[in-house]
């Protein structure tokens, strides 16, 4: 008998539990990569719609303009309209303002959806929630690009677009937080949704590839593409995605065979779902009280009598006002929006300014701009391993924040001086900056949402990642719409703001670093007793 390959020894070693595990981390992370694939390219067609057609308006100079004929003077205007490759109506003066009322108007209707998105999403199905929001996303960032197959020009319809598709994204957030929190306890949290939330700078990057590939020959494909992917991504959340364990246990009743099975008890559990739970002892006698009955493969328990350990009453939703009176709740919401101003300021407005700073085309800046994400990457991992070993959420954040103000001033003068050192800065750039931000729209977000003081009620999850991300959302309206008006004045500008809003998020923080330096030990944030304003 041939010997068992080591690969197939490896699979086999993984329980069910592991493998649907291992399914919901990567369905996850793929569905909200699509969510970002498909808001990155408005930033990379921003170039595109005002172009630099300087080296247009300099041609009725050239040569002497006295020695023309009025027919040579014709042709030169006409040849001007024809090369002007700006689109209407950002062909104005002020462009910088248009395209920056563009992003307010996506994100004030994601900051706004988002408070009501976590409340919705408790009280609905998430994986029926998820997919129509994920269908009518891609739908309306089709029509984004379907303005320039149909040369639209009205401003009108192009805010609306935005608006519409602003609302519809906050379906994404609460629910995959909340599906991952379900799945996954605290032991290793900040690692695991680390290297989860990476997802953030893979659609960015994912996002900049693909409207960098079509944004010079035709732009409105940079969004129909990416819409069509996270279209279809919705359908595959529809086919695939288990919100709880517990969804599972119906598959599984019939584990043990005819004569083996055992006697339980159920009760209605979180999210409306009937659990039932074992009490039993292993080989060991080691007590399980609350073991829930989803037996391996081919493998029965033998019980002893069950012994009811939960209560019958299902959790009710917590209020919004519930969810604030969470400790750390309003500290790391407010910080949030400082972080997320900053984060998404890079976000919309970075491949314009390396275009303009390095004189690169927008393909190029696009493709550089996603150096950026990588270092996102790298800092949103490593801000969960240092977070996990520590046990100090809120110093971690504190310190990253304390190193990104100087290198953010350092990437204003750096980036004019040449490819290789704009690389390197950007990189750190986006370890410092994303970091805070990944950490605490997922690690804090979920320690949180189960804070003791809830006592088990795990509903309250999505209610706390809304109410966080939400406020986060309303510093990322305002960063982009603040670049618009500043960048006019000159990029300097916008480096003081981006500089001004690091220290406000660093200062927000600095009760609850004091409250942790002062432990005696390293704990999570959700042990960590704060005491009321």
């Amino acid at each position: 008998m041939a010997p068992v390959p080591p690969g197939i020894r490896l699979l086999v070693s993984f329980n069910r539990d592991q493998w649907y595990r291992a399914l919901t981390f990567i369905l996850t992370f793929l569905l909200y990569t699509s969510f970002h694939l498909s808001r990155k390219p408005i930033s990379i067609v921003k170039s595109e719609l005002h172009r630099n057609c300087s080296h247009v308006s300099e041609l009725p100079t050239i040569g002497s303009s006295s020695g023309r004929s009025d027919s040579q003077k014709l042709l030169l205007q006409a040849l001007h309209t024809e090369m002007d490759c700006s689109w209407k109506p950002f062909d104005k003066s002020n462009y910088k303002q248009l395209l920056g009322a563009m992003d307010y108007s996506f994100l004030c209707a994601y900051a706004v959806g988002m408070y009501l998105s976590g409340i919705i999403g408790e009280r609905l199905p998430i994986r029926l929630y998820l997919t129509v929001g994920m269908l009518a996303s891609g739908l309306f960032t089709c029509l984004f690009g379907l303005g320039y197959i149909y040369n639209i020009h009205s401003l009108g319809f192009y805010v609306f677009v935005q608006v519409a598709n602003g609302l519809v994204q906050t379906t994404g957030w609460p629910s995959v937080v909340t599906c991952i929190g379900n799945w996954f306890g605290k032991g290793r949290r900040g690692f695991i949704m680390g290297i989860w939330n990476s997802h953030t700078s893979v659609g960015n990057i994912l996002g900049s590839l693909i409207a960098g590939y079509w944004v010079s020959s035709n732009w409105g494909l940079s969004f129909i593409i990416p819409g069509l992917i996270i279209a279809v991504m919705g359908v595959v959340c529809f086919l695939f995605l288990i919100e709880h364990p517990n969804d599972l246990k119906n598959l599984y009743n019939d584990g043990c065979s005819p004569g083996k099975s055992v006697p339980t008890k159920t009760w209605n559990g979180v999210r409306g779902h009937t659990e039932m739970y074992l009490h039993y002892k292993d080989k060991k006698n080691q007590s399980y009280d609350t073991e829930l009955l989803l037996p391996k493969e081919g493998s029965c328990v033998q019980v002893q009598p069950v012994v009811v350990v939960r209560s019958e009453s299902e959790p009710s939703a917590i209020s919004f006002m519930g969810a604030l009176r969470i400790p750390g709740v309003i500290e790391f919401s407010l910080c949030l929006l400082f972080a997320k101003l900053v984060s998404y300021t890079f976000l919309f407005w970075l491949p314009l300014y390396i275009t303009k700073a390095a004189h690169l085309d927008a393909k190029k800046a696009g493709d550089l701009s996603t150096l950026f994400d990588v270092g996102g990457i790298i800092g949103g991992i490593f801000a969960g391993v240092i977070s996990d070993k520590l046990g100090k959420r809120a110093t971690t954040c504190a310190v990253m924040l304390l190193l990104a103000a100087p290198t953010l001033y350092g990437f204003s003068m750096i980036s004019e001086l040449g490819l290789g050192p704009t690389i390197g800065v950007l990189l750190v750039c986006g370890g410092l900056v994303n970091g805070p931000y990944a950490l605490i729209t997922t690690a804090v977000s979920a320690d949180l949402g189960t804070h003791k003081s809830l006592k088990g009620n795990a509903r309250a999850l999505s209610t706390v990642t809304a109410i966080i991300d939400g406020t986060g959302s309303v510093g990322a309206a305002i960063g982009p719409l603040l670049a618009g008006v500043l960048s006019a004045g000159g990029w300097d500008q916008v480096f003081y703001m981006l500089m001004t809003a690091d220290f406000f998020a660093l200062l927000l923080l600095l009760r609850l670093v004091t409250k942790e330096l002062r432990s005696t030990k390293s704990r999570p944030i959700s042990s960590v007793q704060l005491k009321e304003h």
